[in-house]
């Protein structure tokens, strides 16, 4: 197969702090997927909540094929248990939205450097002290588009600086790809919608040990298993009836 890079992103969304923890669980979940696969992957950038959830996470992806693997993965994700911030022992329904972005050479864009606003922050998570208390973090706005990216990743500001242009370059050269049908900013809506429970591609329901996928109608019951990265089933299912239509 043909070795493919992305960019993906997952981001927390209707649910508040339970949200953020699914999340995580969601990262944990792919990230082992992507060990057991032989995926090289990095985290780009990570926005963490107050008990340890993750707002937003982007990261890197490489590997023979991952794209296509993984691009009917892009939408919102349903969860359906009783959160560890729970008291009362109460279900609740919180969502988590995947976008997935293909990375596409981009030695032709050209960026001006009046084009920019660089600003730069203490990194924040693992890394010693030189990550908390030196302005390492570099967040660029590119001025004519509006896109913003951030990097943290690195210890240098350097590296993060060059990691955040590369990611800046390829969303441009993406939107320039895409005004036939709409930005970069559309299609990742057009991936993710609003982030609303009603909106799901997929339900993991933890009560029942069972992940549903909505489009195909089809659900497994052992998502204990698909939640420790075991997720070539369900990746199987949509490669399958793709493959019958061709």
């Amino acid at each position: 197969m043909e070795n493919q890079s992305i960019y993906f992103e997952i981001r927390a969304g209707v649910g508040g702090e339970e949200a953020a923890l699914f999340a995580k669980d969601l990262w944990n979940m792919y990230s082992k997927f992507f060990e057991k696969k032989g995926f090289k992957f990095r985290v780009l950038d990570l926005n963490q909540s107050s008990l340890n959830g993750i707002k937003t996470i982007i990261a890197e992806i490489s590997g023979p094929g991952v794209y296509d693997l993984l691009k009917n993965e892009a939408g919102v994700h349903r969860v359906q248990r009783v959160p560890v911030t729970e008291k009362s022992g109460r279900l609740h329904t919180s969502t988590a939205s995947v976008a997935i972005i293909p990375k596409i050479k981009v030695n032709d864009i050209i960026i001006k450097d009046s084009d920019l606003e660089i600003s730069f922050f203490r990194a924040g998570g693992p890394g010693g002290q030189n990550v908390n208390k030196v302005e390492t973090a570099v967040r660029i706005l590119h001025k004519p588009s509006g896109i913003i990216v951030s990097c943290q990743t690195e210890r240098s500001q350097q590296k993060n600086r060059e990691l955040a242009l590369e990611i800046l370059k390829s969303k441009l050269r993406e939107q320039e790809q895409r005004k036939i049908i709409g930005s970069v900013d559309e299609e990742r809506k057009k991936q993710i919608g609003f982030q609303e429970r009603s909106e799901k591609i997929k339900t993991y329901n933890f009560a029942q040990n069972r992940l549903t996928d909505h489009r195909l109608n089809k659900s497994w019951y052992n998502l204990d298993e698909i939640m420790e990265g075991k997720l070539d089933k369900v990746l199987e299912a949509f490669y399958n009836r793709d493959n019958s239509k061709k």
